[in-house]
């Protein structure tokens, strides 16, 4: 076997990541809220938040494996398209790493990547963007509390302003913002009154739902 032949044959495969479903469509959420995105949610998730939207996201073993370069080619196509960027979430996108997709991304486009993510596992990739939306019961670990741009606490009950204010703490570089549960009346007031109370906070809503946009 010459050389060429057997380099070809010990050539690492692509990395193959469980997606739940890519879409073009607006940020709903956060300081990006309006803006053209494109979606990559990869599946499997073990925080477990009872309020969860995409339950359907945590099997990981339910899902089809796509290829980086397929996944860095449909982003290239949502820039075209007229995407600013690329949001990686899930599920939780962190269980995995992110240094092939996001390598893969970046020479296909020129979009920005941007993560969201509990922050219950370490980081990878290289994100322009991290939206850290931390969980009560299970804590983000300090050195994403550090590297946020943007910690965004879901408010269902008083409690959760305490925990906002304790990791807002270890969190001072990002944007400090509430997002009351969905259909929560209390969370909402709750989140209303501590933004106006509060000038370092600020309201976030998820405008994509009110919309009836995906």
């Amino acid at each position: 076997m010459s050389e060429r032949t057997n380099d070809r044959k010990y050539q690492p495969l692509s990395q193959q990541l469980p997606v739940v479903e890519t879409f073009h469509s607006l940020q709903g959420e956060g300081l990006h809220a309006g803006r053209s995105a494109f979606f990559i949610r990869l599946a499997g998730c073990t925080v477990g938040c009872s309020w969860c939207d995409t339950k359907h996201s945590w099997p990981q073993s339910s899902h089809p494996l796509q290829r980086t370069e397929s996944l860095a080619a449909a982003a290239a196509e949502a820039e075209q398209a007229g995407a600013a960027f690329v949001v990686i979430t899930g599920g939780e996108p962190l269980h995995h790493n992110l240094d092939e997709l996001s390598a893969a991304i970046r020479q296909c486009s020129r979009l920005d990547i941007h993560i969201e993510t509990s922050g219950v596992d370490p980081l990878s990739g290289t994100p322009n963007w991290i939206t850290l939306s931390p969980k009560r019961h299970n804590p983000p670990r300090a050195e994403v509390l550090g590297a946020c741009h943007e910690l965004k606490v879901v408010v269902h009950e008083p409690a959760d302003l305490l925990f906002a204010e304790v990791v807002a703490a270890q969190a001072p570089q990002a944007a400090w913002l509430l997002q009351p549960g969905w259909e929560n009346a209390e969370g909402q007031q709750l989140a209303i009154d501590a933004a106006r109370n509060n000038s370092q906070w600020r309201l976030s809503l998820q405008s994509h739902k009110w919309l009836g946009v995906r």
